[in-house]
């Protein structure tokens, strides 16, 4: 039987049971605005077991690009009746929009979700969703950075794969031929290289602010890792790739122009798949912790919002997308891995992508660490990236290019 057969009957069995056991609801249409990408895609149909055992619960995907969705958001929230119901959360929107009174907390409603098991959570995720000790999202999806290598290459080599930077810079420089580059990066100006930076940050013993939330950007720390980032991208990256970000980079890694990328976690299904992006090089790839261990995590929440007349329907809707049953269903269709339990299920591992790739994910989402956090999230993360690019691209030292980083930090707080 094949995966998609599978998921077909798994999907299949949970409505059946949500059929048998679904008390009657009140009569609700929940508009819910979410990111078109391909976890969507299997939420969409996932969703329909939810209709067929609630009719009287309709529910309207307003599906939309990354960049349109925050201003929708913000208009609805606004209003005085919402035009959203449910809605996705980004990390860097979710302290912002819960103590903005956007969001309707959630505490109660999980306490009372018999079996929901909130804990079972990967905790670095589930504690995104936490603002100032209250619920205000559960987890969706998350896109925790691994490190991504051509197996093949380094198995022919007799290379070891790095797990500290120093080892990293020095490997793909090894890597690094006429016609291949030892590292795709992605040092494109604002979100992408502060993404795939920060990572580097980590493994040097950096952050952007300390516990106290005072601004630390400008550390030694922060200098060795800006340093180290822009000598690999000389040295390793493909030429002319100074506004590369995410697609540039998968793209050079699949046509097996570059060995290595640090990448999304659930790219590797993407990369291996056969018939799929990277051609004949699929099964080639294989998935590591960052360099260092830490990583940076980016994660999806579902929220409800607080102007909805329909709170009721929504959690409802939210806690069944995200309890245990139908979110193992939508790991093995290829979906995210959010659950402790569901990511350790031998019966995942084997419809999904094997156990050694669940439990590589599980080691990056333990040690992981948001982007970025506060109320200004979304500005610092601009302020910091724009600065990073600005010393990649010699327009100021290193330096030069922190310490205002750590100027502009401390005034967007």
């Amino acid at each position: 039987m094949n995966r998609k057969a599978k998921y077909l009957l798994g999907s299949f069995a949970i409505g059946c049971l949500l059929t048998a056991t679904a008390s009657a609801s009140e009569a609700a249409e929940l508009n819910i605005i979410i990111e078109e990408v391909p976890e969507y895609d299997i939420v969409r149909e996932l969703s329909k077991e939810f209709t067929k055992a609630h009719p009287d619960i309709t529910i309207t995907f307003d599906a939309m690009p990354f960049d349109a969705m925050r201003d929708k958001i913000l208009t609805s929230s606004l209003a005085p009746s919402a035009v959203y119901d449910v809605i996705i959360v980004d990390n860097p929107w979710m302290q912002q929009f819960a103590r903005a009174g956007y969001l309707e907390e959630l505490d109660g409603r999980i306490a009372e979700s018999q079996g929901y098991d909130f804990e079972d959570f990967i905790e670095p995720i589930r504690n995104v969703g936490v603002v100032d000790g209250k619920i205000y999202g559960v987890p969706y999806y998350n896109y925790a950075l691994g490190l991504i290598v051509r197996q093949d290459i380094f198995d022919e080599k007799g290379l070891t794969v790095p797990s500290n930077l120093e080892d990293y810079v020095s490997v793909v420089k090894e890597l690094t031929t006429d016609g291949m580059a030892g590292v795709a990066m992605q040092p494109q100006r604002g979100y992408k290289i502060m993404e795939e930076w920060k990572n580097w940050l980590y493994a040097t013993g950096g952050e952007v602010t300390d516990e106290s939330g005072n601004v630390t950007i400008d550390s030694p720390e922060a200098a060795q890792a800006l340093n180290l980032y822009i000598e690999t991208y000389k040295a390793a990256a493909p030429e002319g790739s100074l506004n590369w970000g995410f697609d540039e980079a998968l793209r050079a890694v699949a046509s097996g122009r570059a060995a290595t990328m640090l990448s999304y976690n659930w790219m590797l299904p993407t990369l291996n798949k056969k018939d799929g992006i990277a051609g004949d090089l699929a099964g080639k790839f294989k998935l590591y912790e960052v360099p260092g261990g830490k990583a940076v995590l980016g994660a999806w929440h579902w929220s409800v919002t607080a102007n909805s007349e329909q709170k009721d329907a929504a959690w409802q809707f939210v806690s069944w997308i995200t309890s245990k049953q139908v979110d193992k269903q939508r790991v093995i269709a290829g979906g995210a891995p959010m659950r402790t339990s569901v990511v350790s299920d031998p019966e995942v591992w084997e419809q999904g992508f094997g156990e050694e790739y669940y439990k590589t994910v599980l080691s990056i989402l333990e040690d992981a660490a948001p982007l970025a956090t506060g109320n200004s999230a979304e500005e610092v993360i601009e302020i910091v990236g724009t600065e990073l690019s600005a010393a990649v691209s010699e327009q100021k030292s290193v330096e030069d290019a922190l310490k205002d980083a750590a100027r502009r930090v401390e005034r967007a707080q």
